[in-house]
């Protein structure tokens, strides 16, 4: 990793609600309910920012995995709705790299807030790993 991979370092990506973010809520017979921002897709998109803004920092050959992520989604934001997600490194031990995250819309500040933690790997070795690890499945199958 190069040397601007540093705590306080911040990024915002913006992205659009669109249908496939969405799930059905309230939904039931009589009742068209409304279509919302399902938490897993915001939480692939909080994974997302954070992979992007760190390929900025890394060197050829490395790349990120995500290991942990504490969300709280706290709003809903209706199909459409352009949201923002904001990362900041509050942390950076070796290769492990600690985000603080939230989620914006226009109404609410606080769609969503909490942690992403993501590992710096070299992605040959990891490859490597993936491709024993498949290997063994493969035997065992």
């Amino acid at each position: 990793m190069k040397d601007s991979l540093k705590a306080g370092l911040k990024t915002t990506q913006n992205l659009l609600v669109d249908e496939e973010r969405t799930i059905g809520f309230l939904e039931t017979a009589g009742n068209a309910g409304a279509r919302v921002y399902a938490t897993p897709a915001l939480i692939a998109d909080v994974e997302q920012t954070c992979r992007d803004f760190l390929l900025e920092h890394l060197e050829e050959g490395e790349d990120s995995l995500g290991t942990e992520v504490n969300i709280k989604h706290l709003a809903p934001t209706l199909l459409g709705m352009p949201v923002e997600v904001h990362a900041e490194i509050s942390a950076v031990n070796g290769r492990a790299i600690s985000f603080d995250v939230t989620v914006r819309d226009p109404i609410d500040d606080g769609v969503a807030k909490g942690t992403h933690q993501r590992f710096i790997i070299d992605i040959e070795k990891t490859l490597t790993r993936i491709r024993e690890k498949a290997k063994v499945f493969g035997e065992k199958s």
